[in-house]
């Protein structure tokens, strides 16, 4: 007898048809494939410029927020040398996203502070700006242009990723 109701290959067949329908259809006439629909050049010009000046205020603002949470990052290693060994790593990534996002011309470093006069609080605090510089990141995606968007995405997906490890080092701390 066959079991009725929706089943997990049922769910797995109807989620990779839809995934594949959207595939399929982000492949069409979109700008670039060869079908030009009698723009001018100036107005394509207009619009890469446009993209540009939304590119780079996009940049600065992801920039502003990393270069905050790595002046958190180092504010808590400078007040709590006992975290150092477990924040260091988690530092550096901030680090090497904030030169990914960076122009060429680089901005200075922002100190954030913590509140917090104990080792958990001020570690529970640095997982809270993760999880706001993660989602800033996010909500910069709807406007970003393709590359950017990537790179958002990734930074967003670490941050969250630091901000559960922030948390959970947090509890060590705290016990």
């Amino acid at each position: 007898m066959r079991r009725m109701g929706t089943t997990r290959r049922g769910v797995f067949t109807a989620t990779g048809a839809i995934a594949l329908g959207a595939v399929l259809a982000g492949c069409g006439d979109g700008p670039g494939s060869g079908k030009e629909s009698g723009r001018s050049g100036a107005a394509t010009a207009a619009e890469q410029a446009s993209v540009a000046r939304a590119e780079k205020r996009i940049r600065a603002a992801a920039v502003r927020t990393s270069l905050e949470l790595l002046g958190g990052y180092e504010h808590v290693i400078r007040a709590h040398p006992a975290t150092a060994a477990g924040l260091s790593p988690l530092r550096d990534a901030v680090r090497a996203h904030a030169k990914a996002l960076v122009p060429a011309g680089g901005q200075s470093l922002a100190l954030g502070r913590s509140r917090a006069t104990d080792a958990g609080g001020a570690l529970r605090d640095l997982a809270a700006a993760e999880r706001r510089a993660a989602d800033a990141h996010l909500a910069a995606l709807l406007e970003a242009p393709p590359e950017l968007a990537r790179l958002l995405a990734s930074i967003a997906a670490a941050g969250a990723a630091h901000a559960y490890l922030l948390t959970e080092l947090a509890k060590e701390n705290s016990s």
